[in-house]
């Protein structure tokens, strides 16, 4: 029998795992914006899980950290997923304490899986199809990446992107002490970090990287479902390293992620805002535009032509970096311990020293005026701007006369406003309870050891400033108790999601960011001493940190308003898949090529969500008897488009834009999907275009 090898430093058991967590494509509200108008109507990108999995070599000690294509990581939807895998693999190997749920932030993902009723107005509710899509996805890629386990070796580093962000609040950002802001050349982090998995035969196994940018640069007119420019990198890096024999359907054993960071300022459009409709610059605190200044005016730009453009730019930006390190600047191996520490926490009354001695603390949670009025990456609505230090009396009387009386058990104090100063608070979620809680108050605070890196697993959106120093005070900490070369990477939007973390000085400004720091003014500072303190237990006393408070699972007891389905059906004489719009003739490489069918509701059948499942394919005819499939739903040449022709037919186009390098040949299009008759029966179908020619 084979005798396992004696343990060597640097070598861990490593697995990475990928799963389709796309869920909804139609009529289903989208995640990031809340506009009730972004609803989803089609497919450009699936949405994908990415996992990894390092035991230490005894297999005594594991961490598990997933990135997911979503708006954000989400409590409830965590809980499910720890309860399947305990189920799976006992009660102590995978749980909610050694494994972290990190969100990308695409804005373009189907919303309706959250545990609190604020971010699910504009949803109607939860919408159970998101969220199995979003459960069953993540545990199938922490089900891969355990299968998969293989003794290799971890390698770090780091490198700048080049033009891949722009600070959206430099106003705020100002607001932070000189001499703190000449510690750094930008206002934004230009670094991504990299960890690099490598079998010890020299096999790649795979690679997570971390850099802050929002997956914003697809916008709000946007209804086709995306993972944005972090999906679209992890596709292109995926695609680089396919092995032989590996196809399109995202089956390559290679995981190359791209996750999140402090993100929480930081925009991909790097052309900046602009007033649209004077071509001026928008006003520098309140990024409004006109008289009466109005914010809708003020928006961000770029790189490219249009939102498609854009977000292949700043994907191909970061992509570009991340080759760089793969192949020549991971050179720094992790060695040492495996570990993790997590904690419960209340943010609701956490107490915070501050600078002069004196304690504080934090606030139920609330959301300023500011909040209502977004970003120059989206912006709000009514006549809210940016900047916000004072209420209105028409606000104020909505507030308190129509918001509190009917979603608020008990009219908050006095003491609550005053603890939020100077935020002027617009909602008052603390005390919002009906039908159940508008913002979490239990939260989520962990951290992962690889060797000496120290990943910290925030529930939130940090700014660029409140992530730099949260990561120099675990990594001053870490230094303080043996860990002298330590690494720290934040992996924002973890676990639970409660909007953003800025700097107590950029609280000031109360810009969007500011105005949805949700538990007050000292709620960075809360997070600061809170994760510090828990170096010491991650280095030293690993899994000995009392777990707190638990948070309450609702996942059976939300409310969904979002109406099933309907039966489909077609005119008279036709049936669903036949064409609408055909194709035929020749083409050349670079044109755009569209046929259009009667289609059914793509809610009919969410096993589209399996790892393979397309909408369509490109085929094409080889051996001049078989046709083979060249592109599907999962390529960014295409993209599949779904409309209400009428109250009772549905249209689908499957849109495919022909690469300049595209062989010659004679190709067709194919739409694949599930129809729901009068009865109730569930059934397969095909459409297919006519033959045409590419040359």
């Amino acid at each position: 029998p084979d005798v396992e090898p004696e343990p060597v430093p640097g070598e861990y058991l490593i697995g990475v795992g990928r799963y389709d967590v796309t869920g909804p494509v139609a009529q289903v509200n989208m995640m990031g914006y809340a506009n009730p108008s972004q609803t989803a109507a089609g497919l450009h990108q699936r949405l994908y899980s990415r996992a990894f999995i390092v035991c230490n070599n005894g297999n005594s000690s594991c961490v598990v950290f997933v990135t997911v294509d979503s708006g954000m990581a989400s409590q409830v939807v965590k809980l499910e997923v720890i309860k399947r895998l305990k189920e799976k693999y006992g009660q102590t190997r995978y749980t909610e304490r050694n494994v972290v749920i990190s969100g990308t932030h695409s804005h373009s993902g189907p919303a309706g899986f959250f545990q609190t009723m604020l971010v699910e107005v504009t949803s109607l509710g939860a919408i159970k199809q998101s969220t199995d899509s979003f459960i069953d996805g993540i545990v199938k890629s922490i089900d891969q990446a355990h299968s998969q386990m293989r003794r290799g070796s971890m390698h770090i580093g780091t490198d700048n992107v080049v033009e891949g962000n722009i600070n959206r609040s430099p106003s705020a950002y100002l607001k932070n002490p000189l001499e703190e802001r000449e510690r750094y050349q930008y206002n934004t982090e230009q670094e991504m970090t990299m960890l690099k998995f490598k079998a010890n035969n020299g096999d790649p196994i795979g690679m997570f990287t971390w850099y802050p940018v929002h997956c914003t640069s697809m916008n709000f007119s946007n209804q086709l479902l995306s993972s944005d420019n972090k999906g679209r990198a992890s596709a292109l890096f995926e695609r680089m390293m396919r092995k032989s024999g590996e196809d399109r359907s995202g089956n390559e054993s290679f995981v190359g992620a791209f996750a999140s960071a402090n993100l929480g300022d930081v925009s991909p459009r790097t052309k900046g805002p602009i007033c649209v409709d004077s071509g001026k610059s928008c006003d520098f605190e309140k990024s409004t535009c006109g008289i009466p200044p109005r914010v809708k005016n003020c928006v961000g730009f770029g790189p490219g032509v249009d939102m498609f453009d854009s977000t292949d730019i700043i994907a191909k930006r970061q992509l570009e970096t991340a080759k760089i390190l793969y192949f020549n600047k991971t050179k720094e191996q992790l060695v040492g311990e495996v570990s993790w520490v997590h904690q419960y926490v209340d943010m609701t009354n956490q107490s915070v020293q501050l600078d002069d001695g004196t304690n504080t603390t934090t606030c139920k949670p609330g959301m300023g005026y500011s909040f209502a009025a977004g970003t120059t990456d989206g912006a709000g609505a009514f006549n809210f701007v940016q900047s916000m230090t004072e209420g209105t009396p028409l606000w104020n009387a909505v507030r308190d006369d129509i918001i509190v009386k009917v979603v608020c058990s008990v009219p908050p104090p006095k003491e609550y406003y005053d603890c939020h100063h100077p935020k002027p608070v617009l909602l008052p979620t603390g005390y919002m309870d009906r039908p159940y809680a508008w913002h979490p108050t239990i939260v989520d605070v962990q951290m992962l050891r690889l060797g000496q890196l120290i990943i910290i697993a925030v529930p939130g959106e940090f700014t660029t400033m409140a992530g730099r120093r949260i990561k120099e005070s675990v990594q001053n900490e870490a230094k303080a108790h043996g860990i002298h070369n330590a690494k720290v990477v934040l992996a924002g939007l973890s676990n639970v999601y409660t909007h953003y973390i800025t700097t107590p000085e950029e609280y000031t400004a109360q810009r969007y960011e500011g105005a949805s720091t949700i538990y007050g003014p000292h709620t960075f500072q809360a997070y600061q001493q809170k994760y510090t303190s828990l170096v010491e237990s991650l280095i030293l006393l690993p899994d000995s940190v009392a777990p707190g408070p638990s948070p309450a699972d609702i996942l059976n007891e939300q409310i969904e308003l979002l109406p099933p389905p309907q039966p489909d059906s077609v005119p008279s004489g036709k049936s669903i898949g036949d064409v609408i719009d055909d194709v035929n003739g020749i083409f050349p490489q670079g044109a755009e090529i569209s046929v259009t069918f009667y289609g059914a509701n793509p809610r009919h059948n969410m096993k589209v969500c399996d790892l393979g499942a397309t909408y369509l394919a490109v085929q094409q005819l080889t051996n001049d008897t078989q046709w083979t499939d060249v592109f599907v739903d999962t390529d960014w040449e295409t993209r599949f488009l779904w409309k209400e022709a009428t109250n009772e037919h549905f249209h689908v186009t499957v849109i495919w834009n022909v690469p300049l390098d595209q062989p010659s040949g004679t190709y067709r299009i194919v739409y694949y999907g599930d129809t729901l008759t009068l009865l109730g029966q569930r059934k397969p179908f095909q459409g297919q275009s006519s033959e045409f020619k590419v040359q």
